[in-house]
């Protein structure tokens, strides 16, 4: 698939299997995140989709901690609201809205950031990874998951490649069935920004 065919937005009517219990088994949100996100963290999830691991992640960062679901499409925080609402979790839930140019969360600073199935869709992938980086904290990680059957090896060594031109630190490789993942951090000179 060429690079330019990459770049559409997942529809809510993935949900299907964004939410479901089969897909929680298979890529269990807390045993991919557990290294990465304490109680008390601020973290984003950034394209929340239906609302699968910003539950998860509402759940690890506990009373004292906060997760921003962050989505290009109402609908979709429209369905993470209602997921982490059945849960008791959304008074740690902050929900917000991004454009398709702008994360529009430069007042943040947090600890963590999940990425999953996501980069493949944005239009300026070098700016979508500055702006990431430009919200992390100096000690915070960045978890890039990026589906096997849309993005070949040689779009996701292209997409490895532009996050490092955005001062983020290739840390690992890690494992989660169906994806090509790794986790970053910021490059010593991002960190004074």
């Amino acid at each position: 698939m060429p690079d330019e065919a990459l770049g559409r937005v997942c529809p809510p009517s993935a949900l299907k299997w964004l939410n479901s219990p089969l897909r929680k088994l298979i890529q269990n949100p807390k045993r991919i995140m557990k290294a990465y996100v304490k109680p008390g963290d601020v973290v984003v999830d950034l394209g929340c989709g239906g609302g699968i691991f910003s539950a998860a992640l509402a759940e690890m960062v506990g009373e004292n901690g906060r997760v921003i679901a962050a989505d290009l499409q109402k609908e979709m925080l429209d369905i993470t609201r209602d997921y982490v609402t059945k849960r008791g979790l959304l008074d740690r839930v902050t929900l917000h809205q991004c454009s398709a140019d702008n994360i529009g969360l430069s007042d943040e600073k947090v600890d963590f950031v999940l990425v999953f199935y996501v980069v493949h869709e944005a239009p300026n992938r070098k700016e979508f990874f500055r702006q990431v980086s430009q919200i992390m904290k100096p000690d915070a990680h960045f978890l890039l998951i990026e589906p096997k059957h849309h993005v070949t090896p040689s779009q996701y060594e292209n997409i490895i490649q532009e996050a490092q031109l955005a001062n983020l630190k290739f840390l690992k490789e890690v494992k989660i069935a169906f994806s090509r993942s790794a986790v970053f951090g910021l490059e010593s000179s991002a960190e004074t920004n």
